[in-house]
Parts: structure tokens; C-alpha cells; sequence
């Protein structure tokens, strides 16, 4: 058997000029995703393989009485059909220990999408016709779906044997009646944001290979290969040394790719089959073979004096995990941690709490938590603004935190942390043109004619998150890089080796560009990413950049000090050394000797962890604790034209200042920050999973809306770059604090339109919908 087009790297990152730390060098795969000739996960072919596919329920909670494969088994062309008493191993795996997700369904099924069976097939197809004749009986059982009566009553709302509620973390600083007595004016409201989904445009694929020792090769897509195995192997009832894992080309993750999708269901079938396996989602399934940002519900209640000053803040906070555990325990130590954002507030009273529903599964999306809070605590902003009829850029930058200050959790932070000042650019950022009618394609509606411009008003709003950076609470954060350096055709090159996720963040590039600064080189190779090499952790928090980035650096310095032990060896030198432009040089610039001539034919390699500054735990009563890593600020302004009679918005502008500590990569880091602000723009105005009865209705991109360019406004950006002095090159993690200040910017600029056209702008929820405009213009 010949294995097709299984993996897009080693690739040799080559760009003009030095291409290190600070440029932009070309991505290794952007040519071939332009032209199309990237081999994502599902492209992956192999002769002989075999069709995978899964049988999911189509009930969000009922018992299994019976299930009967004879049909499928009987069909021409299936190959097996497995339930879960053909699961080797355990039955049930999980993110952070928790075991609590079943590989197939047994005795009760308790989400809508739940697998329960599986097929091997020759053709798609016929493994499509196979799943359709197993036959299930069940007893269909009321689901639980509200989760503020799990809150109230968890016990009589028991979706598992864990209990109803995953995790409760409160936050106690103060006394709360000390700052009811300090207000001027005290003000409240509820809010709510719906589940948004990450929406990758890759579907969950992958292909799994036996071996001849009876192991299993796997290329898939996902976020961390290293956790994939820790899952894998005890359900397949293998050693993790007998199973090699791969990452094929990833279309995107967003969080959706950290819990397992198809692995081991494909690992079984391999097992069982003696035969490759590929798997591939359609779109629908999609929608029920990962888990989703959580929905939330929020109270908050805050006060202030007449000045502005924040006294107090009262929070609950209520996300809705679903059926299993997944990520929501640190989605809660989040939420909970980053509830009043970055403001300085003397008293506080804060619940946090995640819940077991028979809604869909929900856990990691960019933002993690962290979005679902700051839309509260900025549209509260707003609210003390309009009570106190203030400026809100005015109060935020009364109350905002700067280096020094105390987080909500009595964290100090000790890095610089410029937020006034980035209001302030922010605010004294050029606004866009008044509205241009003559175009139907500038109007909220655009090219469905849908206004001419009658009713159209433009409001300005603005937003500010605060999102943590890597790995929280006394997770011992590492990533480990593998590098090596000899002479190919007379030329030194490196060769990266680490197992992170490459999944559109550009981390590659930056491999090669740490490689080449630290090294003084031209040409980096990077190695397919795989378990040959230790883990790198989680493509998530914002953190590869940092851990993985960290850990390639720490490996060539190592390199780095053994090569200056051979210049000195064979050249007889004692000066202080520097490697550039492949030479080696001594720091008053005197060449020494070429790389090539001083390593020769040895080879130099050294396999490196890198481990960020410790944190602890969250306080289980008061929450507090130093339980974050670092922490970056993004502030937005939108400007939006509201048709405060139809309901529409077009989103005219959205500009971002962020501060990232050091830009790596100019262009990377813009689109970072721009496709950041507009998946939060997303979820301001179109994105939403809807669940009636603990069903999903709209498991399609027909009905299940996301931005295109169409949507997409322009976005001025003022990126900053104060140093954190923890991080390596002082870089902050970017990616996700884009996604949390761009939602609550985007709806205090609908507020805004709709206050001006004479209406109240009173809108709670998110997604906004047209009937929430009408009825607040």
C-alpha cells in the first residue's frame, strides 16, 4: 500500500532576505493554499483504505433498550459495524482527566449528535446506506436544557452521575455593602450570549494506518497530538509507544479540534478491519462532532460614584457546558478570574458557575470564557456611563488597570499594561466617511435592496478585553522543540523539530524565524510535526508563540553554545561570539570563521523544554490567586450603520489597538488580529447555534451564519510593543484578545445608533437580532 499526499512538511521556509524576528518573511504554506495544492486532512488517500462512519443519535436524551447491526453487517461491501461493546480498552475519555465522554454511547445517550455506532465500508456511501438500517429501540427521555433550574435545583436536574454543576468558582474581595454605601448610582442588568461555533472550514478528517506490529499510524487534524494519544491509547487498549501520530493539514480549529472527534472511532476500526481507515465529516456533522463556544447568562450589578469611580460589582455567571465535562472547569476558572475585565474594583462578589445540560457539549473557542464576560462587563461600562452621563472611554480610563494594579483574583500586574492610553488612541483614531447612500452595497442590507436609506442612523461604540495567555491555575505549562544544525551542501541548516499544531496562526514561520535569529542562518527546515518529539501542548491560550517559540529559542541556544565550544576548539579563539549571516563573528565584528568550516561533517542537536513562570490555583472560596501567566489588552472602536426600522447593521469600521509586547511577524500578527475581530463580530450580529429542546435546528452554513468579505469592514490598527519582561523577546500572546473586545464594541454601537434615532438601546443578548433593534430604536 502507497500512502498519498499524508502530510504537507518537511518543508524548507526560504524567504528574501534574513527573514528573523521582526520581519515577514513568506509562510511555508501559504503559496500551496493559495494554489490549492495544500494537502489538508481530507485529502489524505491511501490504496486499500477503507470508509468510515458514525451512527449519532437523534435524541438529546433517551435510554439505548436494544440496537440491532445484523442489517449493516449484512450489506455488500461493509466490512464491520461496532458499538461500543467492541471498544478494546476504557469506554470513555476526556480533556483534563475528566473520563467522562463516552467513545460510543451505552445504556443512555444524553446530547443530540451522540455517537453510537460505527461503520467500515468500501465507499462512503455504502457506509451512509449501512448506518441507515441499524436498528435502535429506545425510551425517549424529557431533556434537561435550562441551566439556571440546574443552578437552582442540581440534584433534581442530574444529566450524569457527576452531579449538574461541573464547577462553581467564586471571587470574594471586600465587603460588597462597604461599596453599596460608596455609590452614587447603583446599576443592573441581565445578559446572555448564545452558542457561537468555531465554524473551521475544514471538517473533522483523518486517516489511521495498522501496522505490522500490530500499532496504528494516525495523521489527523487537531490541537494537541500529544493529548490526542493520552486519550487514544487506553481506549484502544495500546501502549502509547505502539501508536505514531501525525498532524495532517489543519482547516482551522478555533478551539474545536482540543477534544477528540474521529480518532479513536477511526482507531477502532482500523483495529478491527486490519485495514486503513479514513474519515471525513460532512458539514452537518460537523456540527455534532465538536463542542462549541458556551452559551451564557450573566447578572451583573455595579456601582459608582459620581465621579466614576467604580465602588463595588456584583456577578453571576451561568455557562452552559452540556452533556459532558470537556473544557469547562478552566472555561469557569476563566470567566471567573476575568469577570469585571480590567478595571480596578475595591469590592467584589462574583459566581461563576458551569453546568451539565443536555444541550449540546460545549468547551474551548477562542477567547475561552473570557468573551462571554467581557461583553458584561463592557456593555456595564456603558450603563454606569449613561447613569452618571459620562463619556464611557472616560470612565473605563477612570477605573482602567495599568502596571502595579490588582486583578479581581489579587493578581499584581507587574508588566506594562498602557490601557488609558490605548483609549485614548483609540478614541483619536480618523472615523470613516459619513454614509455614502449612492452605493446600495454601503447600506445595512447591502445588495438586497432591502433600504435605501430611509431610517439609517451610525453610532460609535467601544470595547476592552483582557485575556489571559497560556495555560492557568498551576498547569505546568511546557512545550519542547527539537533543534539540529549540519552542513548541506555547504550550507548550515537548521532543522525545527517540535509537535505544535500548526493551524493558520502562522507558527511555523515563526519557528523558522526564532531559528534563523538565534542561529544566524538562512535556511530552516521544518519537521513534520509528530510524537517523535515531546509535547508542545495545546495550539490554544495564545500560547505557541510563547511556549512553542520559547522552546525553539532555548534549543538553539543550546546548539548555539556548542557550536561557539567547537570555534573555539578549532579556531583558538577566547572572544565573546556571534553567529550572522552564516559566520562566525566576535563582538567587535571580527569574522572568525564560516559555520560550515567550523562544523564541517558533525552535527549538533539538542532537544529543549521550555516551561513559563509558575502559577497557582484559584482560591476555592475567595478565588484569589496568581493564577495567570500574562495577560494583553485589545481595545476597539466600531462604527455601525443601523436601519433602526428593519433591524439591519452594517458594521462600517472596526479599529483595534492591541499591545503585543513584540512583533514577531508584522503581517501574521494583522491578520491575527483582524480575522480575530471578525469572528467577534460574528457573534455580535449573525453567529448562533439554535437549540430547541436540546436539538440543534441549523447544523448548516445556509442556516448557521458567519462574515464573509461582504461583511467585513475595514480596520485601522495601532499595534503597540511593551516588553513583558517573563516572555521570550517580551512578545504577548494575540490571537484571542482581538475576539473579546470586538463583540461588545460592535452591539455599544448599535446601542448608540438606536439612542440617536430616540429609542432606548437597551439590547442584552448576542447575537443581536433585528426584532432587539427595532424594539430599543
Amino acid at each position: 500500500m502507497t500512502a498519498v499526499r499524508t502530510t504537507n512538511f518537511p518543508h524548507e521556509v526560504v524567504a528574501p532576505g534574513h527573514g528573523g524576528i521582526g520581519e515577514s518573511p513568506l509562510r511555508p504554506d501559504g503559496i500551496l493554499k493559495v494554489k490549492g495544492d495544500f494537502a489538508y486532512t481530507s485529502d489524505l488517500w491511501i490504496d486499500g483504505m477503507l470508509w468510515g462512519a458514525t451512527l449519532r443519535s437523534p435524541h438529546p436524551r433517551a435510554r439505548i433498550l436494544s440496537i440491532d447491526t445484523a442489517p449493516a453487517l449484512a450489506m455488500t461491501g461493509v466490512h464491520a459495524v461496532l458499538t461500543h461493546e467492541d471498544v478494546p480498552g476504557r469506554k470513555v475519555y476526556g480533556l483534563d482527566h475528566t473520563w467522562d465522554q463516552p467513545v460510543l454511547a451505552f445504556d443512555e445517550v444524553r446530547h443530540h449528535g451522540e455517537p453510537i455506532a460505527l461503520v467500515a465500508a468500501d465507499h462512503p456511501e455504502i457506509a451512509r446506506r449501512a448506518l441507515a438500517v441499524i436498528e435502535i429501540e429506545w425510551e425517549v427521555l424529557e431533556p434537561i436544557v435550562d441551566p439556571m433550574a440546574v443552578i437552582e435545583d442540581p440534584e433534581a436536574n442530574r444529566v450524569q452521575e457527576r452531579g449538574g454543576i461541573t464547577r462553581h468558582q467564586p471571587v470574594r474581595v471586600g465587603d460588597i455593602n462597604v461599596g453599596r454605601e460608596l455609590a452614587a448610582v447603583v446599576v443592573t442588568e441581565e445578559y446572555e450570549v448564545g452558542i457561537q461555533d468555531q465554524a473551521f472550514l475544514g471538517p473533522e478528517s483523518g486517516l489511521v494506518i495498522p501496522t505490522e506490529d500490530g500499532g496504528l499510524e494516525f495523521y489527523v487534524a487537531t490541537q494537541w497530538l500529544h493529548w490526542d494519544l493520552t486519550q487514544i491509547a487506553p481506549c484502544l487498549g495500546l501502549s502509547e509507544d505502539r501508536i505514531k501520530m501525525t498532524m495532517g493539514g489543519v482547516g482551522g480549529a478555533f478551539g474545536g479540534r482540543e477534544d477528540i472527534s474521529m480518532q479513536i472511532h477511526a482507531g477502532l476500526l482500523a483495529m478491527h478491519t486490519g485495514k486503513p481507515i479514513k474519515m471525513m465529516y460532512n458539514r452537518e456533522e460537523s456540527f455534532f462532532g465538536h463542542v462549541h463556544r458556551h452559551p451564557a447568562r450573566m447578572r451583573y450589578e455595579y456601582g459608582a460614584t459620581a465621579t466614576g469611580k467604580l465602588t463595588y460589582a456584583k456577578v453571576l455567571i451561568v455557562l452552559d457546558g452540556g452533556a459532558y465535562t470537556s473544557a469547562t472547569q478552566n472555561v469557569v476558572g476563566n470567566a471567573s478570574s476575568l469577570a469585571v475585565g480590567p478595571y480596578e474594583i475595591p469590592h467584589l462578589e462574583i459566581d461563576v458557575y458551569g453546568v451539565y445540560t443536555n444541550n449540546p457539549p460545549c468547551g474551548a473557542m477562542r477567547g475561552f470564557g473570557a468573551v462571554q464576560a467581557c461583553f458584561a462587563h463592557e456593555s456595564m461600562m456603558d450603563k454606569v456611563a449613561d447613569a452618571l452621563g459620562m463619556d464611557s472611554v472616560t470612565v473605563r480610563q477612570a477605573n482602567a488597570v495599568s502596571q502595579g494594579s490588582k486583578l479581581a483574583t489579587g493578581q499584581i500586574v507587574h508588566a506594562p499594561m498602557p490601557m488609558a492610553e490605548m483609549l485614548e488612541m483609540s478614541r483619536a483614531m480618523e472615523l470613516p466617511d459619513a454614509l455614502d447612500a449612492s452605493d446600495i452595497r454601503n447600506l445595512p442590507g447591502g445588495a438586497s435592496q432591502t433600504t435605501h436609506g430611509e431610517g439609517v442612523v451610525r453610532g460609535v461604540g467601544y470595547g476592552v478585553g483582557i485575556k489571559n495567555i497560556c495555560f492557568s491555575e498551576g498547569f505546568d505549562d511546557y512545550s519542547t522543540a527539537r533543534v539540529r544544525l549540519e552542513i548541506v551542501n555547504g550550507e548550515p541548516v537548521a532543522l525545527v523539530h517540535t509537535a505544535a499544531a500548526e493551524v493558520g496562526q502562522g507558527l511555523v514561520t515563526v519557528e523558522a524565524q526564532i531559528a534563523r535569529t538565534e542561529l544566524g542562518i538562512e535556511r530552516v527546515v521544518i519537521h513534520p510535526a509528530d510524537n517523535g518529539v515531546g509535547s508542545a501542548g495545546s495550539s490554544s491560550a495564545s500560547r505557541q508563540t510563547y511556549m512553542t517559540g520559547g522552546a525553539v529559542k532555548t534549543a538553539c541556544e543550546a546548539v548555539r553554545d556548542r557550536l561557539f565550544v567547537l570555534a573555539r576548539e578549532r579556531t583558538g579563539t577566547h572572544k565573546y561570539l556571534q553567529l550572522v549571516g552564516g559566520k562566525i563573528v566576535a563582538n567587535n565584528g571580527q569574522v572568525i570563521a564560516a559555520i560550515a568550516d567550523v562544523l564541517g561533517d558533525d552535527v549538533i542537536e539538542e532537544t529543549r523544554e521550555y516551561h513559563h513562570r509558575p502559577t497557582t490555583g484559584m482560591d476555592p472560596i475567595t478565588g484569589q490567586g496568581d493564577s495567570h501567566t500574562q495577560l494583553a489588552l485589545c481595545v476597539h472602536r466600531a462604527v455601525v450603520d443601523v436601519d433602526t426600522e428593519l433591524g439591519l447593521v452594517k458594521v462600517v469600521a472596526l479599529d483595534a489597538v492591541q499591545d503585543v509586547g513584540k512583533i514577531m511577524n508584522r503581517l501574521s500578527l494583522e491578520g491575527q488580529i483582524h480575522g480575530g475581530s471578525v469572528q467577534g463580530l460574528g457573534l455580535a450580529v449573525m453567529e448562533e447555534i439554535q437549540v430547541s429542546g436540546g436539538k440543534v435546528r441549523n447544523p448548516s452554513f445556509t442556516d448557521y451564519l458567519i462574515p464573509t468579505i461582504l461583511d467585513t469592514p475595514t480596520q485601522k490598527l495601532e499595534i503597540l510593543e511593551n516588553a513583558d519582561p517573563h516572555a521570550p523577546y517580551g512578545l504577548r500572546g494575540a490571537g484571542e484578545p482581538p475576539t473579546l473586545s470586538s463583540t461588545p464594541a460592535v452591539v455599544a454601537a448599535i446601542r448608540d445608533a438606536c439612542r440617536r434615532h430616540g429609542g432606548t438601546g437597551n439590547i442584552t443578548r448576542v447575537p443581536v437580532r433585528p426584532e432587539d433593534i427595532i424594539r430599543s430604536s
